[in-house]
C-alpha cells in the first residue's frame, strides 16, 4: 500500500492537471495562512488537552477522558466525509488500527459533521475507531486548529461540489479544523502533534506509530 502522502501527492498533481485554475488559488490562499501563520496558537507539545465531550455517529456522548483511562489516545481532525483528502486519511489510518491498537493507543476522528449525518449505518458498523462530531467547532478552537474557511474554498464548496455545509454540520458553514493530529498520554499531556493549515497534506500514520511506540 502506497504511503499517505504519496496518495494525497498524486491527488494534489491530479488537481493541477484537470483544474489548474482553481489549485493555482488554493497554493495561494495557503501560502497567505502560512503567512499569517494559521494553527500557531495549536496546543503544544507539553501541554494539557482539553477535556471533552462530542456525540459518536449514534448519538452517544463519549468523553477524552474516559478514553485516557485506559491509555494514550491519538485525536485527529478532519474536515468532512465529503472532503477527498479526508477520505485518504481514516483509509489510511484504519489500514494502520492494528498497529495503532497493539500499541495500547485509543484513535479518535473529530469533523464538524452532525451525527446522523456523518456515515450510514453501515458503514458505522465497519468503523474499527472512533468518530465524533464537533459541530460548532468548539473543540477544534479549544484545541487552536479551528480555521475560518476563505471565500473562495467556499465558494468551489457551494458551487462546483454542490456542498451545504450549513445543513451537514448543522448550522456551521465557516469553520473547519485545521487537519491535526495529536498524541495525549495517560496524563492527558500533549507527546506529539502534527498541525498543517495545507488542507491537502495529512500526518504519515508510520509516524503516529513510531511516536507512539517511543512512548511505550
Amino acid at each position: 500500500m502506497k504511503k499517505l502522502r504519496e496518495q494525497t501527492d498524486a491527488k494534489i498533481e491530479m488537481g493541477r492537471k484537470n483544474n489548474p485554475n482553481f489549485m493555482k488559488g488554493v497554493d495561494d490562499i495557503i501560502t497567505k495562512a502560512k503567512e499569517f501563520q494559521q494553527g500557531k496558537n495549536a496546543i503544544k507539545i507539553g501541554e494539557k488537552a482539553t477535556d471533552f465531550k462530542l456525540p459518536n455517529p449514534q448519538g452517544n456522548l463519549i468523553s477524552l477522558s474516559n478514553l485516557i483511562d485506559k491509555g494514550p489516545v491519538v485525536v485527529t481532525f478532519y474536515r468532512g466525509s465529503w472532503c477527498p483528502y479526508c477520505n485518504l486519511q481514516l483509509r489510511a489510518l484504519q489500514a494502520k488500527l492494528s498497529e495503532i491498537k497493539a500499541l495500547g493507543a485509543t484513535l479518535v476522528a473529530i469533523s464538524p459533521e452532525t451525527p446522523d449525518g456523518t456515515l450510514t449505518n453501515d458503514e458505522i458498523s465497519k468503523m474499527e475507531f472512533i468518530i465524533l462530531s464537533d459541530q460548532n467547532a468548539k473543540v477544534a478552537s479549544q484545541y487552536g486548529v479551528a480555521w475560518e474557511v476563505p471565500e473562495f474554498l467556499m465558494e468551489h464548496m457551494r458551487v462546483d461540489r454542490n456542498l451545504d455545509l450549513k445543513k451537514i454540520n448543522n448550522g456551521n458553514d465557516t469553520i473547519l479544523p485545521i487537519p491535526a493530529t495529536f498524541i495525549l498520554g495517560s496524563d492527558g499531556i500533549v507527546k506529539w502533534s502534527y498541525v498543517n493549515v495545507d488542507y491537502r497534506t495529512r500526518s504519515e500514520p508510520d509516524e503516529i506509530i513510531k511516536a507512539l511506540e517511543n512512548l511505550s
